[in-house]
């Protein structure tokens, strides 16, 4: 635990707030001193009601939920804030179990992290969550920021306002998930391996290990959110033996 600890960001007393949901008591302590000395400001919930509670509550910027809680685990309580927020969830989950890492993904979560995990790992996930989910533009593959409207049939993306919509209806998006597109939109034409992706959006280094299906699950949930067909895509194409990439926009 004498690992450094790098502060945020933060402008004034404007800290960022976080919810860490986790039953283990230790757990919770660790986390909580951890994140606090990194700057932001930190409410627990000891069980899944409570998250809840604390959720609606107090706002946070970001939430970490332990999936095996008391009362409700933490697939419920993600469908209870994905019915009303797009706030970045990070899930803590078990090694070895890949189903529960997928289903958290699938109910909405943003990013997990697999248990046991050092201090360190989790703050550096946050750090690069917070980032990512911000309204700030997302620079393209060669640098540079793309800062306009685009519009490609019946979908107008603001990539200022980080906003998406059909005709006139908003699609809410989740902050990953716009990151995302806004990586594939600013490129369009240009396939993206797993591996770029989680690099380029996820801000995962090219050494580190984890299940590409994060971006599987996550180019899903877009699809069924974007196109017409989800099974028949239009606009973010599957690039065979190379990852994705979103339809050349003249």
């Amino acid at each position: 635990m004498s690992e450094n600890v790098e502060m945020p960001n933060n402008e004034g007393d404007n800290r960022q707030r976080i919810l860490l949901a986790d039953d283990e008591s230790s757990i919770r302590r660790i986390l909580e001193t951890r994140l606090k000395m990194a700057g932001y400001d930190v409410y627990t919930a000891q069980d899944g009601e409570e998250a809840v509670a604390s959720f609606n509550k107090n706002n946070p910027d970001l939430v970490v939920l332990d999936v095996m809680m008391p009362k409700m685990d933490g697939y419920a309580v993600t469908r209870e804030i994905r019915r009303t927020s797009d706030v970045p969830i990070i899930i803590l989950t078990a090694l070895g179990d890949v189903s529960e890492r997928i289903t958290g993904l699938e109910l909405g979560a943003d990013d997990y992290v697999i248990k046991p995990f050092s201090p360190k790992e989790l703050e550096a996930r946050v750090k690069a969550v917070l980032r990512r989910t911000n309204n700030r533009e997302m620079p393209n593959a060669s640098g540079k920021v793309t800062k306009n409207v685009i519009t490609t049939g019946n979908i107008k993306i603001d990539t200022a306002r980080r906003q998406v919509y059909r005709k006139n209806d908003r699609i809410r998006l989740t902050g990953m998930e716009f990151s995302l597109l806004e990586l594939l939109v600013n490129n369009s034409g240009q396939a993206f391996s797993r591996n770029e992706i989680l690099q380029h959006v996820w801000a995962y280094p090219p050494d580190h290990r984890i299940d590409t299906r994060v971006v599987d699950v996550h180019i899903s949930r877009l699809r069924s959110k974007l196109e017409t067909d989800p099974a028949n895509p239009e606009l973010i194409l599957t690039a065979r033996g190379i990852g994705y990439m979103f339809q050349r926009i003249n």
